[in-house]
């Protein structure tokens, strides 16, 4: 048999082989049960794949990003298999892997129960152990269709290979040049057990499998169209290791305990009434003192950092939006067009920037009075679809802290230092202290301006961004239309990952607006247009907070900053009148006056997260003294009432978790 030399790539090593002909990539790696799959020239294949001469080879481990893909994908496989053999009729949709974890949709007769998830988990397990092989082979078009004609989903992805998306996560079956259908092998007489449509790469059997969990299920449109059939969806996560799949499982009680919706109704912050809709939120009393803390203080920072307040209508006409270019790149995205005055189109807006262009459009400008930054506290109205509505995450009306900057050129690279510097200033004000930065470039198909101003401007927020001394990710094709953008991601008490603030810079909207200023020697000049967003919205901000802190805010955000609790009821108008002076002084200081006994009250203010108790009885008022009780229940006595206040107030002041 003939030579074939390989290379093996091992981050910056390579190594030349010299192999037999008909030698697997897998055969590169003996015993090295952490490797599920390779990279050849680039492009990921099997562990079965056989080595043509002069390849390079990069082994992928199952805990890297590909490999836990990998690890996923094949597991959804065993899923489905186990689906189809519990529930014969059930036909085939998608099953891609996620964000730790994967899915697989099914069109069955009714939605699985609970009871069948456990059912599908036993049988996956019994998969799982009989270690079948997964088994590439390319097949024709026709040959497809005669393979699948009982799977109506999976003849409709062999119509549309070639131009499959991400999106639906049809490219994970068709995304490829050729179609291919994955065997699942009996490990022992290699009889066909079960086979999908499917790009691949897989697992070399299903005894890499080394944890999985079924999660939950949900009902989801074929391919995310609302004009398409529903189909039964059924999520599941998978991991390199059962102490990794049980450390997940923590993670997701612990975030099942945070969760915003949650506590926004244990807390009594906010609510859903369905009488309003979707995606459309009201903030109660408690809801609405943190929002406007939130928003007072950053006000106050944008005054110091010369911002200027201005407000614009929620509706406009269309004809705003068309200038804009929102109603050709963003209309999917708007609600739908009221028609008034005779059949004028007017759009509730989703972006506050065409208006505040026209702010500064309104009258001449002078170079003298930039750079001009205009802040709002915009309310913008946004058509998200029914599923992926999520509580104040995700909301279809919102408020934005939105700012628009307009500056020369020469003022352009100092302005977007200064902006992300209070940006992330601001941020960490708030709590937030773990973050790196994310440079959002062009979409190739689609984007608006030339292609220098583009690398002009992409080059300028690269330098920009890594003044910051922060890690910078590349994200290839996810800039804005109008601009590329820099977006700050931070990191939670849990270590999810959020996207917080953006800035973006825009050299396009100033020119379909003919925006103008008078330079030094009087010719008119185009101002750029620097767009920024430091909470994204006050709602999604709102809950991220909510989340990180567990509902247990810092005292200057917490809706009560102090409860007093007496002892007897006869120390009640003692606490009150420390009220009332704590309130004097700006400070939110209640009584609990109620008939519950004093434990009860304690476990009460406990329950709704109360930095600070004030309690008092007969030796605290002999003493002109309150005692303190902190979250964590421990307690000090004793304490001078102007200086238990000024203790309530410093922390307020200093901004201090409790």
């Amino acid at each position: 048999m003939s030579d074939v030399r390989v290379i093996i790539q091992r981050d910056s090593e390579r190594e030349e082989h010299v192999v037999t002909t008909g030698t697997t990539a897998g055969e590169l790696f003996p015993g090295q049960r952490t490797v599920v799959a390779a990279r050849v020239g680039g492009e990921l294949k099997d562990l079965s794949y056989v080595l043509q001469d002069g390849e390079s080879v990069e082994p992928v481990e199952i805990s890297s990003e590909d490999g836990l893909n990998i690890l996923r994908h094949s597991t959804a496989h065993v899923m489905a298999q186990a689906v189809q053999e519990l529930f014969p009729e059930a036909k085939l949709g998608i099953g891609p892997p996620v964000k730790d974890g994967f899915y697989y949709d099914f069109d069955v007769e009714k939605p699985f129960t609970p009871e069948d998830l456990k059912a599908i988990e036993k049988k996956m397990q019994e998969i799982q152990k009989r270690g079948q092989r997964f088994s590439r082979r390319v097949v024709s078009d026709e040959d497809a269709r005669e393979e699948l004609a009982d799977e109506p989903y999976k003849l409709e992805l062999i119509g549309i290979k070639g131009s499959a998306s991400s999106d639906d996560g049809a490219d994970v079956e068709v995304g490829g040049g050729e179609l291919t259908i994955y065997d699942n092998l009996d490990a022992k007489t290699g009889e066909l057990c079960w086979k999908d449509l499917c790009r691949g790469p897989h697992l070399p059997t299903t005894r890499f499998i080394p944890a999985f969990k079924l999660m939950r299920n949900a009902a989801a449109y074929w391919r995310g169209s609302e004009k398409n059939p529903m189909l039964q969806r059924i999520y599941g996560t998978a991991w390199p290791t059962k102490d990794e799949l049980k450390a997940h499982l923590e993670f997701l009680e612990e975030a099942a305990k945070r969760d915003h919706r949650k506590l926004g109704n244990e807390l009594d912050l906010f609510s859903f009434p369905d009488e309003i809709g979707p995606g459309l939120a009201v903030f109660h009393p408690k809801g609405g003192v943190i929002r406007r803390a939130m928003e007072d203080y950053s006000r106050r920072r944008h005054e110091e950092e010369g911002y200027e307040f201005v407000y614009s209508p929620h509706a406009t006409k269309g004809k705003l939006f068309e200038k804009s270019g929102h109603l050709d790149w963003y209309a999917d995205g708007m609600y739908p067009p009221m028609q008034l005055d005779d059949g004028v189109d007017y759009y509730l807006k989703p972006m506050n920037c065409p208006m505040h262009n026209l702010i500064f459009d309104a009258r001449g400008r002078s170079y003298r009075e930039l750079p001009l930054r205009l802040f709002e506290f915009g309310t913008v109205y946004r058509y998200e679809k029914s599923g992926v509505v999520h509580g104040l995450t995700r909301s279809r009306g919102f408020t934005q802290d939105d700012a628009h900057i307009y500056c020369t050129k020469e003022q352009m690279a100092e302005e977007l230092d200064r902006t992300l510097t209070f940006v992330l200033n601001l941020l960490r004000d708030y709590g937030l202290t773990d973050f790196y930065l994310e440079l959002s470039t062009k979409d190739p198909e689609k984007y608006v301006g030339s292609d220098d101003t583009w690398e002009e401007a992409t080059e300028t927020l690269r330098q920009v961004a890594e003044k910051q001394g922060l890690p910078l990710v590349p994200d290839p094709g996810g800039a804005a239309f109008y601009g590329p953008k820099i977006s700050v991601q931070c990191k939670d008490a849990i270590g999810r990952t959020w996207q917080m603030s953006t800035v973006q810079l825009d050299f396009n909207l100033p020119e379909r607006f003919d925006l103008e200023y008078t330079g030094p020697d009087g010719s008119k000049q185009r101002p750029v247009m620097i767009h920024r967003a430091l909470f994204g919205s006050i709602e999604r901000f709102f809950a991220v907070l909510l989340e990180h802190y567990a509902g247990a805010f810092p005292v200057w955000l917490a809706p009560v900053q102090a409860v007093g609790i007496p002892i007897g009821d006869a120390h009640i108008p003692y606490l009150q009148e420390f009220a009332a002076k704590a309130r004097k002084q700006g400070l939110r200081v209640d009584v609990d006056a109620s008939s519950d006994r004093m434990q009860k009250k304690i476990r009460n203010q406990q329950k709704n997260k109360v930095p600070f108790m004030i309690i008092a009885g007969d030796e605290d008022m002999a003493n002109g003294a309150v005692s303190f009780r902190y979250r964590d229940g421990s307690q000090e006595n004793g304490i001078p009432v102007d200086e238990a206040i000024a203790k309530i107030a410093k922390a307020v002041e200093d901004r201090v978790q409790v």
